[in-house]
């Protein structure tokens, strides 16, 4: 997990688009193309240029708010990374929106495992074109990391490296946006692949929900994002990973939906906890009724771990037996 991958070939840099990209138009701030030009053009002021990677620069075009990041933008950002790696890159920074760069991480975390490879993402919280932007701190810091980095994916952000997978947004316009939820325990990674995580396996989009509990919750409000055909639910219980269950009708939704093959896992709702079965009744009811704890998983990591078995062809019978194993440090 700490060796070093030495960058002996150029890094790429990846531009999706979001706010350090941004210019103001007649409707707001909106992710601009041509950001080449921009890096460089700054990299001939930034003080340490001079230790910094040779680069290349990539798009997704056109450049997106991250608010409107999809699973396929994630597959096509998984394509362009792998065909950098093709080509004898070294790494690659990934410049991309705050909104869901922590998603992301996770994602490619997932979607990249055993590439021998560091990609990081970064991204700022004030667009390149103002003066007082953090978006060139991040983006050379980002650049300068990368040459210190093991393979995996990782999120450069306000001088802290952060691993993709532990990563959340906390702040909506503070310089410092995102932290790593850590959790009691050592690391866990096996570093061992599965084929279902192997990077070279092709995954397909897949239909998930994640169902926030809350005092009132409904059991048809459950039963109407089962109707949807959704693949699989990530349910944020409370706690350790307790919800409603003297519901018995929200129960019976459960116990019908992991029948008919959807995947249904529990999170915690605090931002750093754990989900614990057995501990309460009310959390042993909901695995009992077919809920997967999730361990100390983040949503961003959840999310990001169902799509990434469920787009591989895992069903959910067969989930179980990935759920809880660590691959990206994501139980960490």
């Amino acid at each position: 997990m700490t060796t070093v991958v030495p960058v002996t070939g150029p890094v790429l840099i990846l531009y999706t688009g979001g706010t350090l990209g941004m210019e103001l138009g007649a409707d707001g701030w909106a992710p601009a193309a041509g950001f080449e030009q921009r890096i460089q053009q700054a990299q001939t002021a930034w003080p340490q240029a001079q230790s910094l990677p040779t680069w290349r620069y990539a798009a997704i075009d056109p450049p997106i708010d991250s608010a409107n990041m999809t699973q396929q933008l994630w597959l096509r950002m998984r394509d362009a990374i792998v065909q950098a790696a093709e080509q004898g890159c070294s790494g690659v920074v990934v410049l991309h929106g705050t909104d869901t760069l922590a998603y992301s991480a996770a994602a490619l975390s997932f979607l990249l495992c055993g590439v021998g490879m560091p990609v990081v993402l970064t991204g700022s919280m004030r667009p390149a074109v103002q003066p007082d932007t953090d978006a060139w701190a991040n983006v050379f810091g980002a650049l300068s990391a990368i040459t210190s980095c093991a393979a995996g994916v990782f999120v450069y952000f306000h001088q802290r490296l952060l691993r993709g997978t532990q990563v959340s947004k906390w702040h909506s316009d503070a310089d410092d946006a995102f932290r790593a939820v850590r959790h009691e325990g050592a690391e866990s990674i096996t570093g061992h692949v599965p084929a279902a995580l192997n990077f070279q396996v092709q995954r397909q989009p897949v239909s998930l929900a994640v169902v926030p509990f809350y005092p009132g919750f409904q059991a048809n409000a459950l039963q109407s994002i089962v109707d949807t055909g959704v693949q699989g639910l990530i349910l944020e219980c409370y706690g350790t990973g307790t919800g409603p269950t003297e519901d018995a009708e929200l129960l019976a939704v459960l116990h019908r939906a992991t029948a008919q093959g959807v995947a249904v896992v529990g999170i915690s709702q605090c931002p750093v906890g754990s989900v614990l079965p057995g501990q309460y009744a009310a959390g042993s009811l909901l695995v009992q009724a077919g809920m997967l704890p999730s361990g100390s998983m983040t949503r961003e990591a959840a999310l990001a771990k169902l799509f990434a078995l469920l787009g591989a062809g895992i069903t959910a019978r067969q989930l179980p037996d990935y759920w809880l194993t660590d691959f990206c440090g994501e139980l960490a």
